[in-house]
This record gives C-alpha cells, structure tokens and sequence, in this order.
C-alpha cells in the first residue's frame, strides 16, 4: 500500500510537471510579436515623399531660372515680383526636404551647395565688385555662401522692403542669371540621384536589408528616417530660431532679405509631418502605421505635437527678424513646441523603432 501511494504521487508529479512546462511553451508562442514588414512604407517613403519632393523642387527651379531670365531680357517691376515669388515657391518644396537631408544630398554635397546661410554681404559684394565674368563656371566654383538660395534672395529682395527693379545693376543681373542656373543644376542632380533612370537611389532605400550595402537592414533605414527627422527639429529649435533669438541678432536669420523665415521654418516641420504620415501630393503608408500599430497613444500625441508646433510657429508676427526683439514669448513658444516635437522623436518613436523586429 505505502509503494503504491508513493508511486502514484510520483507520477501525479510528473504530469502536473509536463502540464506546466507545456502551458509555458504556449504561452511563449502566443507571445511572440509579428516582425513589422517596412518594405512598403520604405518604398513609399523613397518614392512617394522624397523623389515626389525634389521633383517637385526641381520643376519649381526651373520656373524660377525663367522668371530670372525673363527679369534679365526686361528688368520691368512685374518681372521682378514675378521672380520674387517663384524664389518663394521654390523654398517651400526644398525646407519641407530637409526633414530628410541623407543620402546624395549628404554625400554630393548638394545642402551647403543650395543652401549655406548665413550670407555674408560683403563676401557677396566682393564678388559683384570683381572683374571675373560671372558665368555659371565661375559662380560653381565659389564658396557656398556665394551662391546658392540666399544669394538669388540677396539679389531679388536686398533688405526685406519691395526692391525697385530699377535699383538692380547688369552687373547683379549677370550674377543672379549665373546662380539661378547653378541652383537648377544643383536640383536636377539632386533628384536624378534618387529617380530610378538615374542613380536610383530609391531602391537603396526600398531594399533595405535585402543584400544592401548602406542599409543592411530595414531597422537601419527606419532608423535613419526617424535620426533626419530629429535633425530638422533640432535645427529649427536649436539653430534657426534660437540662435539669432538668444543672441539678438538678425544677421543669423535665415531669409531675412525676403521676409520668408517663418514660412522656411514651417515648411521644415511640415517635411517631419510629411514623413511622418507618408504623405506629400499623393498619401502612401508612413511611419505612422508602424507607431500605431505599437502605440496609439503615442501616434495620436505626436501628431498633434507637430502640428501644434506649426500652427506656433505662425503665431510670430513677420518679419521673424523682427519678432526677435519685440515678441520674445511668441519666439519662445515656437522653440518650445519644435523641441517637445524632438524630444518625442528621440526618447519615444526612436527607442520603439530600434526594440522592434522588422523583417
């Protein structure tokens, strides 16, 4: 009798043992989490946001190469104005792009080539008083801050009043013809650089962790995509507005001569909303999809944090250069807003894209 109790309390222990252990292994399967395939939203971001961008930034150059040349033919007042706001319209493609300022526009060189700010006019007047002809040649090899955005805007604004078309000299016209056509060559390579007919660096970005040398996975290109978006925030909070803020000082001012610095400053957190929702002209599927299906909470909250931060950096009375001085808690409110926008990005969305599995 004894044997046979003790027996039977063995065996009772060792099923009740493999019913625990088996419970255990369904518990780890049910608790394994789906690997997220980004390949959709990294082909989306590739074509959809940044080749759609730089193509449109492109088309945009070339119309104002025309209204420039039109200004050169007949240096009329219409036609200044006229160039004026294609320089504007110009802007907005190329400061919604640097949200994503990696890749050729990185490694050719192309940012401080478009747009090294800020100017130094008498760096710029210097060339003006020179006696080299100011063909396209020539303005390619001076130094960044000698061409690019901000000379074009030296040359068609001046000093933030409506300039008079009879004010501007052959020598500025020949100086304004030579760097428009070098910054609509600079925009034509730059979106080459991504179009599958020429480098095709959309599908560098698209194939990620399919063999490919710069991103070896999609958790690195994700991760690249959301470190651009920290940088522009970072810039904007921590450069653009408060470097000319803090130190008041309207030379630091990027497009201060046009009175176009809170539409560049918008723009630039438009470009993170851009990525973000994977939308630009057309919607795709953006890193919102991946958040929400991680987080919803956090979804929504950034969402309204980088619109908020658009909608307050509008609050600044134009000219930014200005509000500087005359409305500091207006200033200090955009930078607040951009960098909880960069805090969300570094402390919350990053750290969920770097502890997720991707395929």
């Amino acid at each position: 009798m004894k044997l046979i109790k003790i027996w039977t309390i063995f065996c009772c222990l060792i099923l009740a043992s493999a019913f625990v252990v088996g419970c255990g292994g369904d518990d780890d399967d049910d608790d394994q989490v789906e690997a997220f395939d980004a390949s959709t939203m990294l082909s989306d971001f590739a074509n959809t946001i940044v080749l759609a961008t730089y193509t449109d930034l492109d088309n945009k150059a070339d119309e104002l190469l025309a209204a420039v040349k039109a200004l050169d033919a007949d240096t009329t007042q219409a036609n200044l104005e006229t160039a004026q706001q294609a320089w504007i319209a110009t802007r907005t493609p190329w400061e919604q792009s640097e949200a994503f300022l990696f890749g050729p526009v990185d490694t050719q060189g192309l940012d401080p080539a478009l747009d090294s700010w800020p100017v130094d006019h008498v760096n710029l007047q210097s060339v003006l008083d020179s006696n080299d002809e100011l063909t396209v040649e020539y303005v390619s090899g001076l130094e960044d801050t000698q061409k690019g955005f901000h000379t074009i805007e030296f040359l068609l604004f001046r000093d933030g009043d409506q300039r008079m078309a009879s004010d501007i000299t052959d020598r500025e016209l020949e100086y304004l013809v030579s760097s428009t056509m070098n910054l609509k060559d600079s925009t034509s390579q730059l979106k080459m650089a991504w179009a599958p007919e020429g480098e095709n660096f959309v599908n560098t970005v698209a194939s990620a962790g399919e063999g490919n040398a710069v991103y070896p996975s999609q958790s690195s290109a994700v991760q690249e995509i959301v470190n651009g978006m920290i940088t522009i925030a970072d810039e904007v909070a921590n450069g653009k507005i408060s470097d000319p803020y803090n130190e008041e000082n309207t030379t630091l001012v990027e497009s201060q001569f046009s009175f176009n610095s809170i539409s560049d400053f918008q723009d630039n957190i438009r470009g993170i909303q851009n990525v973000y929702m994977g939308k630009f002209m057309i919607d795709g599927q953006g890193l919102n999809e991946f958040v929400n299906g991680k987080d919803t909470d956090l979804d929504s909250r950034f969402q309204s944090e980088v619109q908020n931060a658009i909608n307050t950096i509008g609050v600044i009375p134009d000219p930014f250069r200005d509000s500087i001085t005359t409305n500091c808690s207006a200033v200090q409110a955009a930078i607040d807003t951009v960098s909880k926008v960069q805090l969300t990005l570094e402390q919350d969305i990053l750290p969920l894209v770097q502890e997720s599995e991707f395929n």
